[in-house]
């Protein structure tokens, strides 16, 4: 038996082999997770060295040390999350809505030429129209409820998810239709096999820019009226000048903000595994 033929005997009685991964995508796995602890503490270090060398009022800036103790004390009081839960509700209920109606009406869009040049002028005049300016006349309409803090978060989430999902249904190759329609593949077919799983790295590109725009929305919602809400909890401690503690919520709803923003890349995930944006 030659050497070529007993290495290839050898070869197919063995496990196929391991690819290792690459160096580089390890190293860009972890450097987030090395770099962003080195930063946060590096900003905590220049604060503290700030306050303690300027020796400014706790009042105008409070230490790192008195906010975090403000922050765990929160974290221990039933009426914060109780602010915490409302916000979390307006926010992913306001979201719900902006993402059926602008995935519905962006696929529609995106499908049908007559209704795009029909609608363009009205949704380019309302994205122009600063969203926080609306958020009175809401109040005014809905009153101080949960109702208007639903609806600013669904107004301000909606855009972004609308025009990705107009791109992402746009983008699509001509070529792969007449492909699937030569094959007979009925509207459902294509849209299922084809259209949908193009357009949704898109969507949840929309999805990521709408979630954090939803929490702003309820937030800002939450500052003019109901005394519910991590808005309005901002605005009492503003008015009890308790800075450390209106500091705390800050960062409060920073952490919210970051579980939402995560939950969408998890989703990402789940949903388009063999895309670009999820394997480098």
């Amino acid at each position: 038996m030659s050497a070529t033929s007993s290495r290839t005997a050898t070869d197919a009685g063995s496990p196929p082999p391991v690819i290792a991964r690459r160096p580089s995508a390890l190293r860009d796995s972890l450097l987030p997770w090395i770099t962003t602890p080195v930063l946060l503490g590096a900003l905590v270090l220049v604060w503290q060295s700030y306050v303690t060398a300027s020796g400014i009022s706790a009042f105008i800036l409070p230490s790192p040390g008195s906010v975090g103790a403000s922050w765990i004390d929160m974290l221990w009081d039933r009426r914060a999350w109780a602010h915490t839960a409302m916000t979390v509700y307006a926010t992913l209920y306001g979201f719900a809505w902006a993402l059926i109606v602008g995935v519905t009406l962006g696929i529609l869009i995106g499908r049908l030429r007559w209704l795009e040049l029909t609608l363009n002028p009205f949704i380019v005049a309302t994205q122009v129209v600063p969203k926080v300016a609306l958020v009175p006349l809401f109040v005014v309409w809905f009153g101080f409820g949960i109702t208007s803090k639903v609806i600013i978060a669904a107004v301000i989430a909606f855009f972004p998810i609308l025009t990705n999902t107009v791109l992402g249904v746009k983008s699509i190759d001509a070529g792969h239709r007449d492909v699937m329609t030569s094959l007979n593949a009925t509207r459902w077919q294509i849209f299922r096999r084809l259209e949908l799983p193009a357009a949704l790295p898109y969507i949840l590109t929309g999805m990521e820019v709408g979630i954090v725009l939803a929490i702003i929305g309820a937030i800002v919602g939450e500052y003019l009226g109901g005394n519910l809400g991590l808005g309005a909890m901002l605005i009492a401690k503003m008015n009890a000048y308790e800075t450390d503690a209106l500091f705390a919520v800050i960062i409060h709803m920073t952490l919210l903000g970051f579980i939402f923003y995560f939950g969408i890349g998890a989703l990402r995930r789940i949903l388009i595994p063999w895309h670009q944006s999820v394997n480098r």
